[in-house]
């Protein structure tokens, strides 16, 4: 198989659209019709990783963070980031990147820490907006149940834990095809009338192409009457964070060590250490989540488990939510999970392999 055949299940997932504008997600070194030997999952892409995937067999790297996050201005070998797409290059290795598509992802990165610590009614922190469209298009009677099924199958019409969404409306449609048309009902020249239904429904902007292919191949009419609006709705599963409730309420000690056990944190920052607090209601975010400290004051969560806090947000925020930091690395190394279930539940024979030597590059001492 190619590699793009990899990376599109990846997308399928974790579709680009969703990343943050400042990001650089998706291929960043090879081609992606080259036939791939092997994957190699890491959260950062080095000359050291891509020694291993030569090594293993593999000619993909799948990292959580990109490797070319700034625009290269030359490739002389002067940085780590030249240095490891040079060697990429000259041993035909590709190397794609996740990131934040993953991190707004439906059952992304949050959504993995969540699990982790076995956190119950999981919803988004900060929803994402503006990834919405909605889709009419006017049918003959005859033909709803044909083309509304070609649109589910492209991607339209899922709602959450919902498939097969729409809604319909009878009325009448008139046309009068002229010289040149070739009409699937009505003559040339004459103003035809016909039982119509409109359909609506609801996409992620990602797929307008996709379901734009499948609406005009299913559609009986020459020129199908059709329009794509945007709509600012939130959707509810995509986004940064999550929030949600432990299957048990516990000590915030007891909460602190779950913690550094799931992850593997030998560290933990935190404005509270108290025995006597109890904790029920949590709030995460994988890698650099201080952004969101008021979301989750907002959500109701009593403590916010992400990473990278500055000492001020501890100081700030200290009689309004307990935060509980652990490192960068350790916050995010469970995409590497990810990526091996995205990839083996499509493809269960292809050479998977996780990273033997990436490390946390901080040392604790």
């Amino acid at each position: 198989m190619t590699i793009a055949e990899i990376t599109s299940a990846i997308e399928a997932y974790a579709p680009l659209a969703l990343q943050e504008d400042y990001d650089n997600c998706g291929l960043q070194v090879g081609n992606r019709m080259t036939e791939c030997t092997g994957a190699l999952l890491c959260v950062d892409a080095t000359e050291a990783i891509v020694d291993e995937a030569i090594s293993r067999g593999c000619n993909l790297v799948i990292s959580h963070h990109p490797l070319i996050f700034k625009g290269l201005k030359r490739l002389i070998g002067s940085t780590q980031v030249e240095r490891t797409v040079m060697k990429a290059l000259q041993n035909g290795v590709a190397i794609y990147s996740c990131h934040t598509a993953i991190d707004n992802a439906t059952y992304g990165v949050s959504w993995e820490m969540a699990e982790m610590l076995g956190v119950e009614n999981v919803e988004v922190l900060d929803p994402q907006s503006d990834k919405l469209l909605k889709l009419s298009v006017m049918v003959p009677n005859a033909h709803c149940d044909e083309v509304k099924a070609a649109l589910f199958k492209a991607g339209a019409g899922k709602i959450g834990a919902y498939d097969c969404c729409s809604f319909s409306v009878e009325g009448k449609g008139s046309f009068r095809a002229l010289d040149g048309a070739n009409p699937f009902v009505g003559e040339l020249g004459e103003v035809h009338y016909e039982p119509e239904t409109r359909v609506d429904v609801l996409l992620p902007r990602w797929l307008k192409g996709k379901v734009e292919k499948a609406l005009i191949n299913a559609h009986p009419y020459e020129v199908p009457a059709y329009e794509f609006v945007a709509i600012e709705n939130v959707s509810k599963l995509t986004g940064s964070g999550v929030v949600g409730d432990l299957k048990e309420p516990m000590s915030l000690r007891a909460f602190v060590e779950k913690v550094k056990h799931a992850f593997h944190s030998p560290i933990v920052r935190t404005n509270a250490y108290d025995d006597r607090v109890e904790v029920s209601k949590i709030a995460m975010c994988g890698g650099s989540g201080a952004f969101l400290m008021r979301n989750a004051i907002g959500a109701g969560a009593q403590v916010f488990l992400t990473s990278d806090t500055r000492y001020h947000d501890f100081v700030d925020y200290k009689n309004d939510i307990i935060i509980v930091d652990i490192g960068h690395f350790e916050s995010e190394q469970c995409t590497k999970n990810i990526f091996y279930r995205i990839i083996q539940e499509k493809f269960p024979n292809f050479a998977l392999y996780y990273s033997d030597i990436e490390k946390n590059p901080i040392n604790y001492l």
